[in-house]
């Protein structure tokens, strides 16, 4: 098996390139391994076998350059192998790989920790622990609630997704592929309403009042450790919910000692045009979690909130044997160090101008595109059957479909499969994003 001299960063040639079909031969011949040496449950959606990336380019083993709109589910925000990174990155391997912060810690932790308190939303007092996924922050984040009042309950929301470990199973909306057959999950877990404009109709407030209700008449405030909320829904479609509805909720919780948790695994690090989306309404969380986009793609999470609550748990009650990797921080003090340098938050918001204008042309085309949402380069569409709510699934698959035949990857998701999200990495050029974009309009055309 031969593979293409790998060059990736900002040198890789920022030109979309179709070489062969897609998936071309050596990506063929690279599923056959796939198939013989890894479980069948990991699932592919575009199988391509990459050798580089870099800012809006994907480069697979064929050499077909792939226009990214998804940036590995929002991670790469800065744009693969960003020169920060790199550098931190090589640096530490060089002095450490690992010690276990638990065992003898190392000040890249600690750095990663006193960024995350300037950043996050509020300017009180605040401390953090470190993880490896954001199913693992999630996890720690409702043991820091249920140590710190007492109380036991969760309550999360409609549509909502927050990992797959077995208590993030239970708090996730969704049942394939992310929870079937994999019960009985965790108990205490309650669900509510969520606050969906295009399909309830309904102001922030009266959302916030349905869901307050249910809250109160199903779990009740007295044993509530938690409410734990994406500010924007990554999985379960993007979906933004109407202004005071997240400020209402939030209220609510404030006055009756529940422990307000901001779930910005997917909308945090400047991809919604803020540091965090809760910014966008003054919303300051109790417990903000983290990660994606917070290590430039190595794997690093985190819960940061109130060093009151944060200090509630034993000692020893938080770690885990490589929360916190040296290598893993220094790619996120980093990945910080792109995004302040280059602004990247506002970055994110001129991405979102240029794509909401696209969307919105082609909603006024094609009336299968129910609802354009989003905020900064988090962007989505609805699709449903014209005039009505319909999910249309199908379409969603065939569009889909046809961008990665012309070598522009995009992502599905929602509750019902016919939601577009858009994440491209905010390295990614104004011409690579039209281009893109371009696709997207010809998909449309050739499948209806």
């Amino acid at each position: 098996m031969t593979s293409i001299p790998a060059m990736g960063g900002p040198s890789l040639p920022q030109e979309r390139r179709l070489v062969t079909a897609i998936p071309g031969p050596g990506s063929l011949e690279r599923l056959d391994r796939k198939k013989a040496y890894v479980a069948d449950g990991v699932g592919t959606m575009l199988p391509v076998f990459v050798v580089a990336a870099g800012g809006g380019i994907i480069l697979d083993v064929d050499g077909n350059a792939l226009i990214d709109l998804g940036s590995g589910i929002a991670v790469t925000t800065v744009g693969n192998s960003a020169p920060a990174v790199t550098r931190r990155v090589t640096d530490q391997v060089a002095a450490f790989t690992h010690t276990c912060f638990m065992i003898t810690p190392y000040d890249g932790y600690v750095d990663v920790c006193e960024q995350l308190a300037e950043l996050t939303p509020g300017d009180h007092a605040k401390k953090s622990a470190l993880f490896n996924s954001g199913a693992e922050a999630v996890e720690n984040a409702v043991k820091i609630a249920r140590a710190a009042t007492g109380k036991d309950a969760v309550v999360v929301f409609d549509h909502a997704y927050h990992g797959r470990t077995n208590l993030t199973m239970a708090m996730t909306a969704k049942n394939m592929p992310y929870k079937h057959g994999f019960g009985p999950f965790a108990g205490e877990v309650y669900r509510a309403p969520m606050s969906y404009p295009f399909r309830d109709g309904q102001s922030g407030e009266e959302a916030a009042a349905r869901a307050i209700d249910v809250i109160d008449k199903q779990v009740g405030a007295t044993n509530l450790a938690c409410v734990v909320i994406e500010p924007i829904q990554g999985e379960g479609g993007f979906i933004v919910p109407a202004p005071g509805f997240l400020p209402a909720i939030a209220a609510w919780c404030a006055s009756n000692d529940v422990v307000f948790v901001a779930d910005e695994i997917q909308s945090g690090f400047c991809r919604t045009g803020d540091w965090f989306a809760s910014d966008d309404e003054g919303v300051v969380p109790d417990l903000v979690t983290t990660a994606k986009g917070i290590a430039g793609g190595l794997p690093l999470a985190a819960v940061t909130g109130r060093a009151d609550l944060m200090d509630a748990v034993h000692g020893g009650g938080l770690g885990g044997t490589y929360g916190g990797n040296p290598v893993a921080c220094a790619a996120g003090l980093g990945a910080i160090e792109e995004m302040k340098e280059h602004d990247l938050a506002g970055r994110a918001r001129a991405v979102g101008e240029r794509m909401r204008s696209r969307l919105a042309a082609l909603q006024a085309e094609h009336p299968v595109i129910g609802d354009v949402r989003g905020r900064g380069a988090m962007m989505a569409i609805e699709l449903c059957t014209p005039g009505t709510t319909e999910p249309d699934a199908a379409r969603a698959a065939a569009v889909s479909s046809y961008c990665h035949s012309q070598g522009v990857v995009t992502l599905t998701c929602g509750t019902w499969g016919n939601v577009f999200r858009f994440l491209p990495p905010l390295s990614i050029s104004d011409e690579l994003l039209d281009e893109a974009f371009d696709v997207v309009a010809e998909a449309f055309a050739a499948t209806v």
